[in-house]
């Protein structure tokens, strides 16, 4: 059985559980997420997707 979780979510789970349990304050998260979206338009961003794209592929073992 393959269950399969957008990497969206599970960023976002993280970034609660971290607002929830480690302390971290909303402003700060919001304001990571924010340059997330501005890194998203620079020239780093197909080097940031091609490395998220293989850090996936080595934890679901597909990598060659």
């Amino acid at each position: 059985m393959t269950v399969s979780l957008p990497l969206v979510f599970v960023l976002g789970v993280i970034a609660w559980a971290a607002i929830k349990f480690l302390g971290v304050r909303l402003w700060v998260a919001v304001v990571i997420a924010l340059f997330g979206f501005w890194l998203s338009r620079t020239i780093l961003a197909p080097a940031i997707e091609s490395g998220t794209r293989s850090g996936v592929d080595v934890v679901n073992g597909t990598h060659e």
